[in-house]
């Protein structure tokens, strides 16, 4: 009996697929924890292209800052909805309040005030009429009053005169009221004219421009037609952990880095805290970051540096603690 009979004679329960089955699956077993292995082995560890900033303080509070105009920001909106007339203004121009930034369609409002005006012409003149017709009928009555004295006229004439000379004193306040309301519908359409001439509210550097002439803009639009702010002097609005936030002082010095760089320090001057702990909004991208932090607003003024810095930059923020 040759070596596979013999092999098929003393395992007469355990035939050859199976066997082969149960080596490739041991098998199986063996590759996946050596792949398991491998893969939670560290690699050597990555040198970051430019080394990140160091903190000057001992006790130092991080936090990430926004670039903003002093005062902060102004977004322009329409106060009605409507298509853009014409714009007026242009990316970088500095401009003064008052000025203006861009019209609205004006012909529906225009035309309201020709018919306001026309409404108020012709209730002018009812009015007029009212009055002359009051005056006839009060001459009436006195002329019959005289003559129901001397019993030259009947009781019931001098009634019948005085109830159209009160009727013609209703006629004129009515005319008057019709006159009155007519007046505030024609001021309220000139309101709506002036509305569509958007001005500046204060001085300032148009830092953005959303719209265009024959656009149609809404009153509750996510963008921001015309975004105004003062760059003469800058601020930085910081956003601090609020596990940090019991840490933050009135007062506190702090410095500044340009977001992925080291060298350049910007020193900051305290203004205020915004005594309000809110959702944080300017994230700065970086996969571990949490949309759910709520972080407390600290607001610095710095001086133009020598070096470039605009409006919506990040900047990373030591805070002395």
């Amino acid at each position: 009996m040759d070596a596979w009979s013999a092999s098929l004679t003393i395992h007469p329960n355990f035939p050859m697929p199976k066997r082969l089955s149960f080596y490739f699956a041991v098998a199986g077993v063996i590759a996946v924890t050596m792949l398991v292995l491998r893969l939670r082995k560290s690699g050597p560890e990555s040198t970051p292209v430019v080394p990140p900033p160091q903190s000057p303080y001992a006790n130092s509070i991080g936090g990430r800052g926004l670039v903003e105009s002093t005062n902060e920001n102004v977004r322009i909106a329409p106060a009605t909805s409507g298509l853009i007339g014409a714009v007026n203004v242009r990316v970088g121009d500095k401009i003064t309040k008052g000025n203006i930034l861009y019209t609205m369609d004006d012909r529906n409002a225009v035309s309201a005030i020709n018919v306001q005006t026309a409404q108020v012409g012709v209730l002018v003149a009812q009015v007029a009429e009212a009055e002359t017709l009051l005056a006839d009928r009060k001459d009436q009555l006195d002329r019959s009053t005289k003559l129901r004295e001397k019993n030259v006229s009947s009781e019931d004439e001098a009634k019948r005169n005085l109830f159209a000379w009160q009727a013609a004193q209703r006629q004129l306040d009515r005319a008057q009221a019709d006159l009155t309301l007519a007046k505030a519908r024609l001021a309220d359409a000139q309101v709506q004219l002036s509305l569509l001439t958007i001005r500046s509210p204060r001085d300032g550097t148009i830092l953005q421009v959303n719209i265009r002439p024959g656009e149609y803009t809404m009153v509750n639009s996510e963008e921001t037609s015309i975004l105004l702010g003062d760059i003469s002097q800058l601020q930085l609005r910081v956003d601090v952990d609020e596990s940090d936030a019991p840490r933050v002082r009135a007062g506190c010095t702090a410095v500044a880095f340009l977001k992925g760089s080291r060298e350049k320090a910007i020193p900051l001057e305290f203004v205020r805290i915004d005594p309000y702990i809110l959702p944080k909004k300017s994230l700065s991208g970086e996969s571990t970051e949490r949309v759910d932090t709520r972080v407390l607003q600290v607001i610095f003024r710095f001086k133009n540096p020598d070096f470039p810095v605009y409006v919506g930059q990040q900047m990373d923020v030591f805070i002395d603690g």
